[in-house]
């Protein structure tokens, strides 16, 4: 079964867009502003936050980095009067990172002063190996001048991880922790620079949210593996953290039933709602990293077809 879903991811980009959608819509919540505002409320109705993401990355013009800022900031300005429990994440490459780090840096910077205008916080996507360095020296150059209303990600596979931690203690302070969500990893990376064994994986996902919980750093648990959030009950438990120092979280449409018991076990949960036009390209990404996938996308054009 498993080579027949890697076959299905494989030959996925080359199907029609329609019937992509088929599968996407599940892990997507839709193409607009108004579906991912819908969708965040039914969340909140359950007892989750939410973070939402405008879809889109490794854009190749500066215009269309300015189209995706001046969306962001529209996005905002509609969420806020929406009295929605979430704040928003974004990619660095959507705003030019690869092109022009200064310019990049302005875009997102105005975002982020939006969001502090309501004091709400952005969530600063890790990206691609290449990404890191200029990731970490962008949030950094953010918390300086926002140091409630900024956040990162890592990305516990690979080795660099630790150290990354480490390096950044100086921004972690008793009276305001700094925050980041902690995920597995979803690059492809040599495995000069990565853990690439399931087994491997977890064990450092562990060690850092050990080591986190142990600086006083607030944890944003992402994952799906129930190992992992067993794991994290346990090192809760350990180093007796409050509820309300971290949280857990999950993307949109993956193991509900997963994510609905931690929250009935009184545990903050934040889930990822992704949305827009670029729908395709983040489907099609998703099910590379996870081709058992494939399965709802045969499931959906036969019950859909």
């Amino acid at each position: 079964m498993m080579f027949f879903n890697r076959i299905i991811a494989a030959i996925l980009p080359f199907m029609p867009k329609s019937l992509v959608w088929v599968f996407s819509k599940k892990y997507i919540a839709g193409k607009t502003i108004d579906n991912a505002i819908r969708i965040s409320k039914e969340l909140n109705s359950q007892g989750a936050m939410v973070t939402i993401d405008l879809l889109g990355e490794f854009i190749t013009r500066l215009d269309e980095a300015k189209q995706n800022k001046d969306e962001y900031l529209g996005i905002i300005e509609n969420v806020q009067k929406q009295d929605i429990n979430g704040n928003y994440s974004l990619k660095p490459t959507m705003f030019g990172l690869l092109i022009d780090e200064e310019a990049c840096y302005k875009n997102i910077r105005e975002i982020v002063k939006k969001a502090a205008s309501y004091n709400n916080f952005v969530r600063i996507d890790m990206e691609d190996s290449q990404c890191v360095d200029m990731e970490i020296k962008l949030f950094r150059r953010l918390k300086a001048e926002f140091p409630q209303n900024v956040g990162l990600v890592l990305q516990a596979y690979l080795k660099r991880t630790r150290q990354d931690i480490e390096n950044m203690l100086d921004l972690n302070t008793k009276e305001l922790p700094v925050n980041y969500r902690l995920c597995k990893g979803i690059y492809v990376e040599p495995e000069k620079i990565a853990y690439k064994k399931y087994e491997q994986i977890n064990q450092h996902y562990l060690e850092d949210l050990e080591y986190m919980f142990q600086k006083g750093i607030y944890p944003g648990i992402a994952t799906h593996d129930s190992k992992l959030v067993e794991g994290a009950y346990l090192l809760i438990e350990k180093y007796k953290i409050p509820k309300e120092k971290c949280e857990f979280q999950m993307l949109y449409g993956v193991t509900p039933s997963l994510r609905q018991s931690i929250i009935e076990k009184g545990y903050r949960m934040r889930v990822y709602v992704p949305f827009g036009e670029k729908w395709f390209a983040y489907s099609t990404r998703r099910l590379k990293e996870n081709p058992r996938m494939a399965q709802d996308i045969i499931k959906g054009i036969f019950i859909n077809g």
